[in-house]
């Protein structure tokens, strides 16, 4: 089945994907770049390029305001001119004249913001729940300007090819675009912008869900800075060479992963309602998988058996499961009632009465974790069957289940539809803009790069450099949101991948100048990926901006651990960023963990003195370390005056 279903989807997909990198690639390269629009922001203060192409050896003229520049095509046709300086203002109407004339209209002069990341990024407006209405109607303001690149995947750079346009932000231009609308992390971002500098704002948004940094960064940097990416760069030039080897690649990796899955094939007999289960193993859902000991991406089967009262036989049920992180089929009583490709729904599949009958019943639901956490997720009052006939009494699923793990590994995509292949995002959504004038860039990803936490140390940086030295206007201001919390509080200290990535993504800001961190760690939703609260989000970001990128005097940042002293039985933490003094929102100090020489971390006791913190714990008689808030979902509770948390912190950084 999976073997007639690849084929035909890989012919379609390659099909369709083949058409549009050979568009992208092959057609004529316009007289002036996308880029350039009515209604654009075009940077301010500083001579910005305009570019197109046109016939080798022609002349080319821009004009704008009381400035004028010429540019002459090269031998590949391509022209290039500086215009400016100009100060912040308008509306102006730009004209570029040559072999054709094209007039925009609207253009204003302020500050353009390059908007990136993964799927926290590019969520957008309208997935606000009940906030989003009322936000979309408050986006009135005309000085704000909304540009949405859309998703190109390319096997090699490319100059021209963008698509999208600007637009004023309005009610009806804010909720353009996939997955929700306009971000709505970089709206709430260019709002506070407008508010605190009051200039016009440019908000470009080039991310995509679910993507790795590497995706981001152009091969030559990564050849140069981090060869542990080498086979995968030599596979991305292969398919950019030889089409054919897309198809006949994809196919075999396909067949073979899934014809090592026992559970689907011939009619997916583990989804069988008599299947024999006593040699599998309990899980106690909700939970992600990683955090049951699962370290893997691939296939789990779980398996519930419930005992349903006579009055319930043959009645119309509804199954919730919760959130599922990623893909699901679920079964009832051997019968397919639902399947879900994405991880943000909440799962609701209704069971026909038919199905029903009284005693035992079997719920069974093949999870495919596509990469990173995976699992039946939760929250845990969403897990439960019901009757609506009866919803006061639901039959609840949270608890413990049966599982088999089979496949470990992700399934294959092809190259030129795979998103995460290193390189080719910023062949088709970075390299496509340069050498456009930005003021600097934020950037809400590292999610996908969780488990490689000590590679992102020199990942993330190396990206940072490469964008810095492509665009062309210095070390641009970079702010980075730190990964907000997620999942089941630590019952003990632990070491989550995510503390980790926090980490690497807190040294970047002082690894390289110019870079800023805006912290999520006390905004998130411990049961969803994709939290609701952007609003915090952009605020903190643009308060991070306007230190590092306007000079203001602004508390940007939570406490910055500094140093610690030993004293005794307890050790003493100094820490920078004081806005004022240190704070604590709650009646305990919480989210501290100390060890001795043996690194065995436990809950520890910690105080506020003056402008230090005081850690120590009975079972610690000599301690020589301390963390803050290292997990997934952490529940420090340490701020400063500002209102902005603590920066999450190991003492025993190796």
């Amino acid at each position: 089945m999976h073997s007639r279903l690849t084929r035909l989807l890989c012919g379609m997909l390659l099909l369709v994907c083949g058409m549009l990198a050979a568009s992208a690639a092959d057609a004529p390269k316009p007289f002036l770049h996308p880029l350039f629009t009515s209604n654009m922001v075009w940077q301010r203060d500083l001579a910005a390029p305009i570019w197109g192409w046109s016939t080798p050896g022609t002349k080319v003229t821009v004009a704008m305001l009381d400035k004028t520049a010429t540019a002459t095509a090269d031998a590949d046709g391509k022209w290039l001119a500086k215009l400016g300086p100009f100060p912040a203002g308008g509306p102006c109407t730009l004209t570029v004249s040559g072999p054709q004339t094209v007039t925009l209209e609207n253009v204003l002069v302020g500050d353009v913001w390059l908007c990136g990341g993964q799927s926290n990024m590019l969520f957008g407006i309208n997935n606000l729940g009940k906030e989003a209405a009322q936000e979309v109607a408050n986006a009135t303001d005309g000085n704000i300007r909304l540009y949405e690149v859309p998703h190109n995947i390319q096997l090699a750079p490319q100059q021209a090819y963008v698509g999208g346009r600007w637009d004023v932000c309005s009610p009806q231009t804010i909720v353009k675009g996939g997955w929700g609308g306009f971000s709505a992390v970089a709206y709430f971002f260019g709002r506070q912008l407008r508010k605190d500098v009051n200039v016009p704002i440019g908000l470009l948004e080039s991310c995509w869900a679910g993507t790795v940094a590497e995706a981001w960064t152009s091969g030559e940097v990564l050849r140069a800075k981090l060869p542990e990416f080498n086979d995968g760069l030599k596979i991305v030039a292969e398919a950019n060479a030889n089409p054919q080897w897309i198809t006949d690649h994809f196919t075999q990796e396909t067949e073979n992963w899934w014809n090592s899955e026992p559970g689907s094939h011939n009619g997916f007999p583990w989804a069988a309602a008599d299947l024999d289960t006593s040699a599998w193993k309990s899980m106690t859902l909700p939970t992600t998988i990683e955090a049951a000991g699962l370290n893997m991406d691939g296939i789990v089967w779980f398996h519930k058996e419930i005992q349903l009262p006579e009055a319930w036989a043959g009645k119309d049920l509804v199954l919730n499961l919760g959130s599922i992180d990623d893909r699901d089929i679920t079964w009832f009583n051997g019968t397919k009632v639902g399947a879900t490709d994405r991880i943000s729904p909440r799962r609701a599949y209704p069971v026909p009465g038919a199905l029903v009958k009284a005693g035992r019943n079997v719920i069974t639901v093949r999870l495919h974790d596509l990469y990173n956490n995976g699992g039946l997720i939760g929250p845990a009052e969403f897990m439960k069957l019901v009757n609506p006939a009866d919803d006061a009494n639901p039959i609840i699923l949270a608890g413990d289940w049966l599982y088999k793990d089979t496949l470990h590994g992700r399934l294959p995509i092809p190259f030129d539809t795979q998103p995460n292949n290193p390189s080719v995002l910023y062949n088709g959504m970075i390299a496509t803009l340069l050498p456009f004038a930005i003021k600097g860039a934020i950037w809400y990803q590292g999610e996908s790069n969780a488990g490689r936490a000590p590679q992102y140390r020199t990942l993330l940086p190396t990206m940072i450099s490469d964008w810095r030295a492509r665009f062309g206007v210095g070390d641009f201001p970079f702010i980075i949101v730190s990964l907000a919390n997620l999942g089941a509080v630590d019952v003990q200290p632990g070491n989550g991948g995510w503390s980790e990535l926090r980490e690497a993504q807190f040294l970047t800001t002082k690894a390289l100048p110019n870079v800023g961190i805006a912290m999520a760690i006390d905004i998130g939703d411990p049961n969803d990926i994709h939290p609701t609260n952007k609003q915090e989000v952009g605020r903190r970001l643009a308060l991070s901006a306007e230190a590092i990128a306007y000079g203001k005097k602004v508390d940007y940042s939570g406490p910055v651990y500094k140093t610690m002293t030993v004293q005794g039985n307890s050790i003493r933490l100094e820490f920078d960023q004081l806005a004022g003094g240190l704070v604590m929102k709650g009646d305990t100090l919480r989210g501290f963990a100390i060890a001795g020489a043996d690194k065995k971390f436990v809950w520890a006791d910690a105080v506020i003195d003056g402008n230090t913190v005081v850690v120590s714990a009975a079972t610690v008689a000599q301690p020589t370390a301390v963390r803050y808030d290292w997990g997934n979902n952490p529940s420090g509770n340490l701020y400063n005056k500002a209102e902005l948390p603590a920066v999450p912190f190991r003492t025993d950084m190796p």
